[in-house]
């Protein structure tokens, strides 16, 4: 019994590193995406956090991805991606867009 409780608590510990390396954060501040470049594993499911700083709210928008998510003010979004192939694929802030730091790239090696 105790064999198998230290087995399991093993198998756990491993799920939830797997599951924090397949998440990236993605900050909106001043309408502005941090870091504008993400770099993630070809084949894999990732957890894409938007956090919106901003006090109005902004929406991701990826057409490459198909995926396009609101954001309320002060808040944070979870979008869920892949598993993909490798390349690169745009997202914007769609209300700022036109703004030089409304737009990233995710690339997919």
């Amino acid at each position: 019994m105790k064999r198998l409780l230290s087995a399991t608590l093993l198998s756990l510990a491993a799920l939830s590193s797997v599951a924090a390396e397949g998440e990236i954060t993605l900050v909106i501040e001043n309408h502005t995406f941090s870091p504008k470049e993400v770099k993630v594993p070809a084949g894999k499911k990732i957890k894409l956090l938007v956090v919106n700083k901003d006090a109005s709210p902004a929406e991701f928008e990826s057409k490459p991805l198909n995926r396009e998510k609101l954001i309320p003010a002060k808040s944070t979004a979870t979008i869920l991606l892949g598993p993909l192939k490798p390349g690169r694929y745009a997202f914007v802030e769609e209300y700022h867009e036109t703004q030089a730091g409304a737009q990233g790239t995710i690339v997919v090696e």
